[in-house]
C-alpha cells in the first residue's frame, strides 16, 4: 500500500503527481528531492533507493535520467514498491512509445488515466499492457524519436551497418501505421549484466551474470510463437565445477545456474529440445530471466600500477584492453577509481590523438574518473595520473586506493553464449510473414572491480597433506603429454579471510610454472561462497 507517486524530473520538476491516501505531507517531493540531491549520510554518495525521513519510507528507481518516486507511512516490502516503480515505467513506455520528460508532459493525461487504472487507493490492481488495453481510451502524442539523447535507448540500435528500426523502442502499442494498418514485428532482446572482480595481478576472482531476454511484440490476432535457444544449455550445475572432466556438458555448453519463465511461456517441449511455447501479451515483458556464475572470458582487461614518484607525489596507470571482436564497440565506458584521502590534486596525461576521452579529478568524493565514449574490440588505451598528496602517507599507497571499477554497454555481444537459435510464429495464411527483429546487449552496471592491492599465494597454507593416486579415471581425455601419472587433490585454507571463489585460478598459474611437472589439466573439486577452504585437483604428467 503506497500513500504517494510521483516522477522527477534531473532538476527536481515535479512531472507527475498522485495523491492515494492523503496520509503524506504535499511537500514530500520537495523533501525528497533535496534529501537525494544532497545526501552524505553512511559515508555513501548516492541515497539509497529505500530511506525514511520523518516517519514516511521514500522509494525510488531512476529510469532515463527521471525518478519514479513512491511514499507511504506503513511498513511494506521494499522489493514489492521497487518492482511496482519498474513496471510503472515499462507500462508508461509501453505507451507512449519514448520514456521522457518532454513525451510524459506531452501525453499528462494518458499518464494520469494509466495511474488510475495500475493503482487505487494505494493497491495495486494490475500492471499489465495487454489488460489495461481495455480501460484505457486516450491516444499517445508521439514524440519525434530524434529529440531522444545520443546516448539513451535508441542508441543500442545504431551499431553496425544493419540498423535496427527506431520503432524498436519509440513505437506505442496503441500506434498504427499510416491509413491505420499495424506493422506486424516483434522484437527479441538479449541483455546481460555481468560483475565480475579481478586481483591487481589480472585473476579473476569473481564473476557473475545476470540476464534476461526481453521480447516485445507488435503481432496482431496473438498467434503463438515458439523461440528456440542453444541445444547444449543446461540449467544447474549441481555442485560440480565446469572443469570437472567428468562433466557430460561440453566446453561450450551454456550452463545457467537458475532461471525464470514469464507466466505466458509453455514448457512443455524445453527438456526436450530447448523450445520456449507462448502467446505474448502486447508491451515489452521478459520472457526469461537467467543467471550464471561460471567462469567466462570477461569483455575488458584492466591492468593498475601505482608507483610513488617523489616526495608527497605518485603516479597511476591504468590499461584497458578490449578482449571483444574488431567490429564490436562498447560504449558509454566510465572508468573510477578512489584515490587516498589526502589526495589533493591530479593531473592526467592520455595517448597521443586520443578522441572521445575525458578525464575528471572528483575532489570531494576523491575519485578519478575516465570517460571514454567508445572502444573497439583489440584497441587498448592507457591513462596516466599524477597525484599530489597534502601528507606523507605511513601506509602502502595501494591499500589506501582503489579499486578501479567500470562501466560500460557493448550491443551485438554477449558473453554467455546464449542464442535464440530462430523465432518460429504460427501463419494466418501463406502470405503472412512478420518481420524479426533480434538485438543482443551487454552491460556492466553493478561491478567490474580491479584490486589495486594484489591476492597473494603466501596467504594460504596447506592443511592436509597432498595425496597420490596411482590410477587416473578415463585418462582418454587426457590432453596432456609425457607419461600419466596420477592425481593430487591439494587443500587450501585461507588464514585471514574468506576465501574468494577464483582464488584457484592464481593457485593454478604457480603449478603450471613447477619444473618438470605438467599439470594438463587442474580445476576446483569443491567450494562454496564464503568457505575458508577449498580443494583442487590436477592431473600430473612428468
Amino acid at each position: 500500500m503506497i500513500s504517494q507517486f510521483f516522477v522527477l524530473s534531473q532538476r527536481g520538476d515535479n512531472i507527475v503527481f498522485r495523491d492515494y491516501r492523503s496520509e503524506v505531507a504535499k511537500g514530500s517531493a520537495e523533501i525528497f528531492f533535496r534529501k537525494v540531491k544532497f545526501w552524505k549520510e553512511d559515508g555513501q554518495e548516492e541515497a539509497p533507493p529505500v530511506f525514511n525521513v520523518d516517519g514516511v519510507n521514500y522509494f525510488h528507481v531512476k529510469v532515463v535520467g527521471l525518478l519514479f518516486v513512491a511514499t507511504t507511512r506503513v511498513n511494506v516490502s521494499p522489493s514489492l514498491v521497487l518492482e511496482l516503480l519498474q513496471r510503472i515505467a515499462r507500462v508508461i513506455k509501453d505507451y507512449l512509445g519514448v520514456l521522457s520528460e518532454d513525451s510524459l508532459r506531452k501525453n499528462f493525461v494518458l499518464v494520469y488515466e494509466l495511474l488510475d487504472e495500475v493503482i487505487d487507493f494505494g493497491y495495486v490492481q494490475t500492471t499489465s499492457t495487454e489488460v489495461l488495453k481495455s480501460y484505457v481510451f486516450n491516444e499517445p502524442i508521439v514524440v519525434d524519436a530524434a529529440r531522444l539523447q545520443p546516448l539513451g535507448p535508441a542508441a543500442i540500435f545504431m551499431q553496425g551497418t544493419k540498423r535496427m528500426p527506431g520503432t524498436a523502442v519509440t513505437k506505442s502499442v496503441l500506434a498504427n501505421e499510416p491509413g491505420g494498418r499495424k506493422r506486424e514485428e516483434i522484437f527479441v532482446d538479449i541483455i546481460e549484466k555481468i560483475s565480475v572482480t579481478f586481483s591487481s595481478s589480472g585473476y579473476i576472482l569473481t564473476s557473475e551474470i545476470d540476464g534476461t531476454i526481453q521480447m516485445k511484440s507488435y503481432l496482431s490476432g496473438n498467434p503463438e510463437i515458439r523461440l528456440a535457444l542453444n541445444e547444449d544449455l543446461s540449467i544447474g550445475r549441481g555442485g560440480g565445477s565446469i572443469y570437472d572432466y567428468r562433466s557430460s556438458s561440453g566446453s561450450g555448453a551454456v550452463i545457467l545456474d537458475d532461471c525464470n519463465f514469464h507466466e505466458s511461456v509453455r514448457l512443455d517441449s524445453f527438456d526436450m529440445d530447448r523450445t520456449l511455447a507462448l502467446v505474448p501479451p502486447d508491451g515489452e515483458f521478459p520472457v526469461m530471466n537467467y543467471r550464471m556464475t561460471q567462469e567466462f572470458k570477461p569483455p575488458f582487461r584492466i591492468n593498475c600500477l601505482i608507483e610513488e614518484a617523489g616526495q608527497l607525489k605518485a603516479e597511476v596507470i591504468i590499461k584497458v584492453r578490449a578482449e571483444f571482436p574488431s567490429n564490436i564497440t562498447a560504449n558509454t565506458v566510465v572508468v573510477q577509481m578512489p584515490l587516498p584521502k589526502y589526495t589533493t590534486r591530479a593531473s592526467f596525461e592520455l595517448e597521443p590523438g586520443a578522441v572521445g576521452q575525458r578525464t575528471d579529478f572528483k575532489e570531494a568524493s576523491k575519485k578519478l574518473e575516465w570517460g571514454l565514449k567508445k572502444i573497439v574490440g583489440g584497441s587498448e588505451h592507457t591513462l596516466r595520473a599524477k597525484l599530489t598528496f597534502s601528507q606523507e602517507s605511513h601506509a602502502n599507497i595501494t591499500k589506501e586506493a582503489g579499486p578501479v571499477s567500470m562501466t560500460f554497454t557493448i550491443p551485438m555481444y554477449n558473453v554467455s553464449r546464449l542464442q535464440v537459435k530462430y523465432l518460429q510464429i504460427a501463419k494466418k495464411s501463406s502470405s503472412y510473414n512478420p518481420y524479426r527483429w533480434y538485438n543482443f546487449r551487454m552491460s556492466c552496471l553493478n561491478q567490474f572491480e580491479v584490486c589495486a592491492n594484489d591476492l597473494s599465494l603466501h596467504k594460504f597454507r596447506a592443511v592436509q597433506p597432498t595425496l597420490n593416486y596411482p590410477t587416473f579415471e578415463n585418462p582418454a581425455k587426457s590432453t596432456g603429454t609425457g607419461t600419466l601419472t596420477g592425481m593430487i587433490i591439494i587443500v587450501l585454507e585461507r588464514e585471514t579471510s574468506l576465501l574468494p571463489i577464483g582464488s584457484f585460478l592464481a593457485m593454478k598459474s604457480h603449478l603450471f610454472a613447477l619444473p618438470s611437472v605438467n599439470f594438463a589439466y587442474i580445476s576446483r573439486f569443491a567450494h562454496s561462497r564464503g568457505e575458508r577452504r577449498a580443494f583442487f585437483k590436477a592431473r600430473i604428467y612428468v
